[in-house]
């Protein structure tokens, strides 16, 4: 098979030609601009590849309903050119191949789950924080979608007492997102976080926000295991600080093997950056099937 990938960003748009075994052939970058400016190049670089399939993982919120009249679409987001705009609909008038749709970060936790550190659990999470807290979640071996598809980034939190920050999403004064996302911790700090790596409090309050929505996840989900990845989780300092909180936070109510030891429960992405577009090739692999 020869299968196409895009992982579709806020910021950028990564475009790949693969296959079901998880090879990468090759991948360019793509600005995430308007759609008169980014589809046309995309439409030509997966016209000129010969793709059998394409899968899709999208930011959003998207429609993944496929009786749904607006099946396909970017819907909501705050990204105002790309709202409504019906892009599956609009690789199908140029490819005239199958596609598959879904979340960007549910293409990352499939991604981990077919080839990376979750693969042979049948109840994962994939958790991004960096320019937003995106969340994907596979559960008894598929994606969960649900009335729409996990927007688990703005679950809401308990402040911690010392923190007067007033959060950075413009809808919630206290979800995940706005609390401790890349562009929370620059606005809280007045510096961007790949700066802060010396700053024991700036990541002792991070490990409190982060601990406290990996708790909610464990209770309401019960993943196996929960992969950390995006910008902000490339401060390794990070991983036992939330560790520690989380076993706090938790104190003892479930006891479970996997909660025995948090390295192996709580841990990195492990495809190098990776997970989307592998996702992405899996989505396409289903799309060719189906």
């Amino acid at each position: 098979m020869r299968l196409g990938a895009l992982e579709a960003g806020g910021t950028k748009m990564v475009c790949a030609i693969g296959d079901e075994k998880g090879n990468i052939f090759e991948k360019i970058s793509i600005p995430t601009l308007t759609p008169a400016d980014s589809m046309p190049e995309m439409i030509e670089y997966f016209s000129k590849n010969n793709i059998d399939a394409l899968g899709i993982g999208s930011f959003g919120p998207i429609d993944l309903h496929e009786s749904s009249s607006t099946y396909g679409y970017i819907t909501s987001t705050p990204k105002k050119a790309w709202t409504n705009y019906n892009l599956v609909g609009n690789f199908a008038k140029r490819l005239y191949c199958p596609i598959k749709f879904d979340t960007d970060t549910n293409a990352a936790a499939l991604g981990e789950a077919s080839f990376g550190i979750t693969k042979g659990l049948d109840a994962s999470m994939y958790i991004t924080i960096g320019t937003g807290v995106g969340v994907g979640i596979f559960v008894e071996n598929r994606l969960l979608h649900g009335m729409l598809h996990p927007e688990a980034g703005h679950i809401l939190l308990a402040k911690h007492p010392s923190d007067t920050y007033a959060g950075k999403c413009p809808f919630h004064d206290n979800c995940f997102e706005g609390l401790a996302s890349g562009p929370a911790i620059e606005e809280r700090y007045g510096a961007k976080a790949d700066t802060l790596a010396d700053r024991e409090d700036v990541w002792e309050l991070e490990a409190f926000y982060i601990a406290q929505a990996l708790v909610n996840y464990t209770l309401t989900v019960s993943p196996k295991r929960i992969v950390l990845g995006g910008g902000v989780m490339h401060q390794k300092q990070l991983f036992p600080l939330i560790r520690a909180q989380f076993a706090k936070m938790m104190n003892g109510y479930i006891k479970t093997k996997e909660l025995k030891n948090l390295d192996y429960f709580i841990v990195p992405s492990s495809l190098r950056d990776n997970q989307g577009i592998l996702g992405c090739l899996k989505l396409a692999e289903s799309a060719l099937k189906n």
